[in-house]
């Protein structure tokens, strides 16, 4: 039996204090998500708020990002329009990723078979070379292998190991890229 009035945020670390937050939200809302804010400035206010971002990454417009500073994002990545990360933990994304157009990576969960609903969050991590395509999307602590492809429209919810393909059929290998 549920009992939400007994839920907390207990175990639950926002890691900045509410003034940062509140002055992330703005930034995010007014600017960030704008589509008159160059990519450039994209990545630099990210920068600026506490997230680790490599070099040649391209940020399109509509992105959310829950927490800046618990983002991390390799080299010569993109992510494009309308791209939610709700890194209420850690999410990575290694170089060479693509995370398409309205794809979800979502590190915050609740735990179904608690009365008080509490939190059952963890990382997700998409490795090198990884491509999470449009409106897919990847459940609290799961990685996505090297060279790996999320299919649009799907979900998932455990690992996908390096060279492999997650469709909503199933998984299936798939060749080295050139």
């Amino acid at each position: 039996m549920r009992d939400l009035p007994a839920f907390t945020l207990a175990g639950y670390d926002k890691g900045r204090g509410r003034l940062v937050q509140a002055l992330w939200f703005a930034v995010m809302n007014l600017l960030f998500m704008a589509w008159f804010c160059p990519a450039r400035l994209r990545v630099a206010l990210l920068r600026a708020f506490g997230a680790r971002i490599g070099e040649g990454v391209l940020i399109r417009h509509r992105v959310r990002v829950l927490w800046p500073w618990k983002l991390t994002v390799g080299d010569h990545t993109w992510i494009g329009e309308g791209a939610w990360i709700l890194n209420l933990e850690p999410v990575t994304l290694g170089s060479n990723v693509c995370v398409s157009q309205e794809a979800l990576l979502c590190t915050g969960s609740h735990d179904h078979r608690a009365a008080d609903f509490r939190y059952r969050n963890a990382p997700v991590r998409v490795e090198d070379g990884a491509w999470i395509a449009a409106r897919a999307t990847v459940l609290a602590g799961v990685t996505v292998g090297r060279h790996s492809v999320v299919s649009a429209g799907t979900v998932l919810a455990r690992d996908l190991p390096e060279l492999t393909l997650h469709t909503a059929q199933g998984t299936r290998p798939v060749q080295e890229p050139v």
